[in-house]
């Protein structure tokens, strides 16, 4: 598939074949480039074919189910994933943004909702200007132009809305942000969506980052308001 010219390649995966059509129709009258997909396997080979730059998932897909196909998503695609769920629950959620979902919907929703989602995802700044050298706490170092992080100059691999996240953080150093800050900064602020979902994008970038919550070194607890960015080194000296 041919990318237009200042248009956007969408991915939808849904097993209800009638619904997966409208969603795709409402995408394509956005002018996005929309391909469909009704199972895992499919939707995976699909990916690889078309990289898109937001796949819309189904969990409940049969044989290789949307939670496994994130997960594989991951490991070649940057591409921003809403996940879709039939069931209403804090775990699901939680499950779903755990392998690297970017948000989720709850059926029933409306479509033109989730495209105003999807299209304020897709104008998130991807650079605010960044000094020579990047951002740098300690051994890490941020390239917020180039969407790069280095750890003791290793290349570390974040999903956007990580790298987002961290970027939000690390753009007001030493300012605690609270929740519906970062939400607002790094999906938008008339997002109506459970605030916990920044919870799970921060235990993302501490494992990547190897930040221990105990004794952290870049992302920082601040109890009873939010996060903010760690200097780079231990808090305990």
């Amino acid at each position: 598939m041919e990318h237009t010219p200042g248009g956007y390649r969408a991915l939808v995966v849904d097993d209800e074949a009638p619904l997966a059509s409208v969603i795709a129709s409402y995408l394509a009258r956005e002018q996005f480039e929309a391909a469909v997909a009704h199972d895992g396997a499919t939707a995976l080979h699909r990916a690889r074919e078309v990289d898109p730059d937001v796949v819309i998932l189904d969990i409940g897909l049969p044989g290789i189910d949307g939670l496994e196909v994130c997960r594989q998503l991951r490991t070649f695609s940057d591409a921003y994933v809403v996940m879709l769920t039939a069931r209403d629950t804090e775990m699901d959620t939680i499950v779903g943004l755990s392998v690297g979902a970017d948000d989720y919907m709850t059926k029933p929703f409306s479509p033109r909702e989730l495209v105003a989602r999807v299209r304020a995802m897709l104008r998130r700044p991807r650079s605010v200007g960044t000094p020579a050298g990047g951002r740098v706490f300690g051994a890490l170092r941020i390239d917020v132009d180039a969407r790069q992080v280095f750890l003791d100059d290793e290349a570390i691999m974040l999903t956007r809305t990580e790298f987002d996240v961290l970027s939000a953080l690390s753009a007001r150093p030493g300012v605690a942000l609270s929740r519906r800050q970062l939400v607002e900064t790094v999906w938008e602020p008339t997002y109506v969506g459970n605030e916990h979902l920044v919870d799970v994008h921060i235990g993302h970038l501490r494992r990547k980052l190897g930040d221990d919550p105990a004794d952290p070194r870049y992302v920082v607890t601040v109890r009873g308001v939010g996060y903010r960015m760690g200097t780079g080194q231990s808090c305990r000296r």
